[in-house]
């Protein structure tokens, strides 16, 4: 297993994994695009097509000057096919970098969720109390509502999902992962 890669659940593939192939990890890949139409739909179709399921897409402009955006992908597959995935990548016309987030160690990741909680009386003070502990903002209050805002890794975001359920959670909405490297240097 490279570095950067984490050991993973069994391949989301519908193509089984032999195991000469080494086993599939999570990897979290960023492309740096030209913002144009349909870029998108060739992008996932590089993945589509060799059978791997994307768990999380997230994309948006970055540079409104020189109209591009970035996308980033967290899926799951041995090292040889995530490699075999990213030089596809590279090839695209439109794609400008490709960037295997899992193998920088210096990279930040993060998560944003929006979650409902609808509740009375001492599971509402609960889920308050909850939500100061992950440091979860209130975004919307009714009398027997929350909205929480809470960012972070994926496992925080997961973890304070999973202490909401019991306390009334109704309604998630994930962002994805977003990824940046720390310091100066940029992608």
């Amino acid at each position: 297993m490279s570095t950067g890669q984490r050991q993973a659940a069994p391949s989301q593939s519908v193509y089984p994994v032999s195991p000469d192939q080494g086993a599939a990890a999570e990897s979290i890949i960023a492309i740096l695009v030209d913002n144009e139409p349909a870029v998108l739909s060739r992008v996932v179709g590089l993945f589509s097509a060799r059978g791997y399921n994307i768990e999380s897409l997230t994309v948006a402009e970055t540079d409104v000057e020189k109209h591009t955006s970035r996308i980033t992908v967290v899926t799951h597959g041995t090292t040889a096919k995530i490699d075999q995935i990213k030089a596809q990548l590279g090839r695209l016309v439109p794609v400008r970098r490709v960037i295997d987030v899992t193998a920088e160690s210096d990279a930040l990741e993060r998560e944003l969720a929006l979650v409902k909680v609808s509740n009375e009386g001492d599971q509402r003070v609960e889920s308050l109390r909850v939500a100061d502990i992950f440091r979860a903002r209130v975004i919307d209050t009714t009398g027997s509502s929350f909205v929480f805002e809470v960012t972070g890794a994926r496992e925080k975001i997961s973890a304070f999902i999973d202490l909401m359920k019991p306390l009334g959670l109704t309604e998630i909405s994930r962002t994805g992962v977003l990824s940046i490297r720390r310091g100066a240097e940029n992608d």
